[in-house]
């Protein structure tokens, strides 16, 4: 005889089970055995190296397409989409990833959902701050297109074996870079953009691209080196010199001051150049050299003795010493010269608002005699240390009387106690040299705005 038993709970327990049930996911036992059934709040992390734009393999867009879609069909719950474009391999250079490993720490999201491991981590540091926060408890799971990581030893350890190989493949990269630009400059090709006075150009059937002469600029830079070894012209007169004549950079652009002073120093000129710059390490280029070696060489001497008019940035005392009062920014100076009708050429120095902060500043230059006059009548109230102004005259006072005792036969002890600090330091605004002015400003601890043609104290 057939006894037919039926399980009508199971059958209706497994028929009967809402679908929403069925989709909600839980969380896998934890190390203690326990089961989560909170829902994990998910943050959607996708990164593409800034540097690397062009040869990324997945973009942020599609990053985020192929999450969505996984989330989707797994039921996930992603509460907030985070995107950056900076590079992995320095740790604590992400703001962005910064900020989520933060709120994970708050507990406002339990787990990351990304394209791929090396997405989070390049680097050792930024990998171990992910596994300590899932031996803390605090990061649940991340989540990739093809793998998950919780905390669970073999995971965490196929995470940072991950992690790890592409660290290696950034180290190895590196490497493989600096070889391939090592053996071009050893070729004769300055890994790099070429000088200014030459155009980088290929020819049909080469295989890499060779630097020629501008015939356009070209002529403006030789002319540049031999107007300062022949005619020992200044830096400002040089480069006003080529701006009048329309002289553009490859760019369109006006040539800078500054740049001026940087082709007069390149030898890239010469056909020969330094890589790394400052390693020592010469090559000689397979370029045309638009100076000799002894006209460089000449327009150096030039420079490092000093033998052009007024050449380089100038010194001011009183520059970096105080703010505008108006719009915050810092205070330069500028220098005229006037020729008198005796011949005689007079300096004025004026200080003014470099404008960095409001360009529309309105506020007055100031010049120099009048700066002193206010700052003297400051003095009373300003921040001095005291100690190093105090060492700084007994020293002066002591070789002052070693000069009076062993030339003059003078003993100048009494007048030396008779000079107040103050009057030193009236003295040394008024009459003193650069070197003087900076070294005595160097130990005023107030700070300064000037403001209306006016010094204010802050």
């Amino acid at each position: 005889m057939c006894v037919e038993i039926s399980t009508p709970s199971m059958t209706t327990a497994t028929l009967t089970k809402p679908p929403s049930a069925q989709a909600e996911r839980t969380d896998p036992p934890t190390q203690d055995g326990h089961t989560e059934t909170e829902k994990v709040k998910y943050c959607l992390y996708a990164r593409k190296s800034s540097e690397d734009d062009e040869r990324q393999a997945m973009s942020i867009d599609s990053q985020i397409a192929e999450m969505m879609t996984i989330a989707k069909r797994e039921g996930l719950k992603i509460t907030e989409v985070r995107r950056e474009s900076h590079s992995a391999k320095a740790s604590g250079h992400r703001p962005v990833y910064n900020t989520l490993l933060e709120d994970i720490q708050k507990g406002l999201f339990g787990g990351i959902l990304t394209w791929a491991p090396d997405r989070l981590s390049r680097n050792a540091g930024d990998l171990g701050t992910l596994v300590d926060l899932m031996d803390r408890g605090q990061l649940k799971e991340i989540r990739c297109h093809s793998q998950r990581f919780t905390n669970n030893p073999n995971e965490k350890f196929l995470l940072m074996i991950l992690c790890s190989q592409a660290k290696l493949e950034n180290d190895n990269r590196g490497i493989n870079v600096k070889r391939g630009m090592k053996a071009r400059a050893e070729m004769g090709y300055r890994p790099c953009m070429p000088g200014l006075g030459y155009l980088t150009e290929r020819k049909p059937g080469e295989n890499r691209s060779r630097v020629t002469v501008d015939p356009v600029r070209a002529p403006f830079i030789k002319e540049m080196y031999e107007k300062v070894a022949y005619e020992k012209m200044s830096g400002r007169d040089l480069h006003k010199r080529i701006c009048d004549a329309g002289f553009r950079t490859r760019a369109g652009k006006m040539l800078t001051l500054s740049m001026v002073y940087k082709v007069l120093h390149n030898a890239y000129y010469t056909s020969r150049f330094e890589y790394p710059i400052g390693s020592g390490k010469w090559y000689q280029g397979d370029h045309e050299p638009l100076v000799s070696q002894q006209l460089f060489d000449e327009v150096q001497r030039c420079l490092s003795d000093g033998q052009t008019k007024d050449w380089g940035s100038k010194e001011f005392a009183f520059t970096r010493l105080m703010t505008c009062g108006h719009c915050g920014s810092g205070v330069t100076a500028d220098e005229k010269r006037k020729t008198l009708k005796n011949g005689e050429q007079r300096r004025y120095v004026y200080y003014r608002c470099t404008k960095t902060r409001g360009r529309d500043c309105k506020a007055p230059p100031v010049r120099e005699e009048d700066l002193i006059e206010q700052l003297i009548e400051l003095l009373d109230g300003l921040d001095l240390n005291a100690t190093a102004v105090k060492r700084k005259i007994d020293d002066e006072f002591e070789r002052f009387s070693r000069f009076a005792s062993d030339v003059l036969g003078i003993s100048n002890q009494k007048k030396a106690k008779k000079i107040s600090q103050r009057k030193y330091v009236e003295y040394l605004l008024r009459k003193g040299t650069m070197g003087e002015k900076r070294a005595l400003l160097e130990n005023l601890r107030s700070k300064l705005l000037l403001r209306n043609g006016e010094l204010l104290q802050k």
